[in-house]
């Protein structure tokens, strides 16, 4: 399996480099500072998943050429828009393994660049001269805003359910890939049911992503996360492996799991993570993922 996604990343090389070319190229602004901060959050990494499914579903559908990858920074936009204002919401220090933006320019900077990415992938949405296409959109940045709100309003919430849990994830996450999906097969002029389809099939890689990465938060490396382990509980976001192991640990165990919780330490973290994979949690949300990516694989 992994030699297959290496595999799969290798062919995808070209439209990588043609992607971040284009992201560079779009980026035109007589203000400096904009592009400076642009730069920043937009070549300092990312795996450029959604410009990806984007060009990958048009392509799919009968849509060829080399404007494919102008448009396909309509979505690495938007997605950088969330990461700097998400930033400055959880005032992150490091992304990627590198300062965020907030901690270099300022909050007040970072917020209004990502304003100006919103509104530079909305003006080329307006470009493709499809209707649709900006419906599609305002519909998917309405609903990551209240993606965004919702997990503002759960923060530090040790009693999130699981289905409040997927709702917040589906809007703050899924709803991108599943538009850029469904954008791309609306540019091949496929009908309604493939169009819902790739949609749907957006919608769960996208919600199978964020499940996966809420898992390495609590089990990967940081080196290789770029950033420290359980960092999302201590920007006050309770995610599925915590949530299920409040829900099936023992009463002493859940007690011990709160109190950590509620005032978690650098020294704490290996003991919540021994705690979370000791319920079975861990092993629980990978099943959750493979459920999800089977889902995308039938749509």
């Amino acid at each position: 399996m992994l030699a297959r996604g290496k595999s799969i990343l290798k062919d995808l090389e070209n439209d990588v480099a043609a992607i971040n070319e284009a992201l560079t190229a779009n980026l035109q602004t007589h203000v400096p500072l904009i592009a400076e901060v642009g730069r920043h959050i937009l070549l300092s990494g990312g795996k450029r998943i959604r410009p990806l499914l984007f060009i990958l579903s048009a392509r799919m559908c009968g849509c060829q050429g080399n404007h494919l990858n102008g448009f396909s920074t309509i979505f690495e936009y938007l997605h950088a828009a969330t990461l700097l204002h998400d930033d400055v919401i959880d005032t992150a220090s490091v992304r990627r393994g590198a300062s965020t933006a907030n901690t270099i320019w300022g909050n007040q900077a970072v917020i209004l660049v990502g304003d100006f990415l919103l509104a530079k992938a909305l003006s080329l949405a307006v470009t493709t001269n499809k209707l649709k296409v900006l419906q599609v959109l305002s519909q998917a940045t309405t609903m990551m805003a209240e993606g965004e709100i919702l997990q503002l309003l759960h923060a530090g919430n040790l009693n999130i359910t699981e289905a409040e849990y997927f709702e917040v994830i589906s809007r703050k996450t899924a709803i991108l890939m599943s538009a850029a999906c469904q954008i791309g097969a609306i540019l091949g002029g496929v009908p309604a049911e493939q169009e819902e389809a790739l949609s749907q099939m957006g919608l769960n890689l996208g919600i199978t992503f964020q499940v996966v990465d809420d898992i390495l938060d609590y089990s990967g490396d940081e080196k290789e996360l770029g950033k420290e382990v359980c960092a999302d509980l201590r920007e006050g976001r309770v995610t599925l492996p915590l949530i299920h192991a409040l829900a099936q640990a023992s009463p002493v165990d859940r007690e011990r799991l709160t109190a950590i919780a509620q005032d978690l330490t650098p020294e704490l973290a290996p003991e919540l993570r021994s705690l979370i994979d000791k319920s079975g949690s861990l092993d629980y949300a990978r099943t959750v993922a493979r459920n999800y990516t089977l889902k995308a694989q039938e749509n």
